[in-house]
């Protein structure tokens, strides 16, 4: 085998290990959801504000924005650019909730829609190319790879399915695991 050939390889290898495991987070975190009713994905039965519903969406919107990171990089602005927007912290809030015009099934859609893009991406995008990260408090001066937010991805998506196992206990006694 040439060394073309076996870096292939294992790039082909790592990518389909990077898809394998956030699909097999994702399975947990969408097992919570299994035929809950809208108002049962509304329900915030611990002394947090989250919802199953709202955690749907909340993953969602937060996966599509690294994926936005690795295509495009760093969006302008950021949390401290400019005075602070009242619309914009309340549709922040709303990421959080499942809305009553919305559904759970509405929701599951758009995470599938971000799934299919995630899964494109890790198979083709250069793993080892990255962008600065966006300026904020949180983040130190540096720069990520595309590998690394994916793994940043997974990371979030299995802690937020911890999340969720514990909501839908809590509201029906059903547990992912165990």
């Amino acid at each position: 085998m040439t060394e073309t050939t076996t870096t292939s390889t294992r790039s082909s290898a790592e990518r389909e290990e990077l898809v394998a495991l956030l699909e097999r987070h994702r399975g947990f975190f969408l097992q919570t959801t299994q035929g809950l009713t809208d108002e049962q994905a509304r329900l915030t039965p611990t002394v947090s504000a989250l919802s199953l519903g709202g955690l749907v969406k909340h993953v969602t919107a937060v996966e599509a924005g690294w994926l936005d990171f690795v295509e495009h990089g760093a969006p302008q602005g950021g949390p401290d650019a400019g005075e602070p927007d009242e619309a914009a912290y309340a549709a922040y809030a709303d990421g959080f909730r499942l809305l009553p015009d919305e559904t759970l099934a509405g929701a599951l859609e758009a995470y599938a829609a971000v799934a299919a893009r995630a899964a494109e991406l890790a198979r083709t995008v250069d793993l080892d190319a990255g962008h600065p990260l966006p300026p904020a408090p949180w983040f130190a001066q540096e720069s990520w790879s595309n590998r690394r937010v994916l793994v940043h991805v997974i990371a979030e998506t299995a802690q937020h399915a911890g999340h969720a196992d514990i909501l839908r206990e809590t509201i029906d006694g059903q547990r992912t695991m165990g």
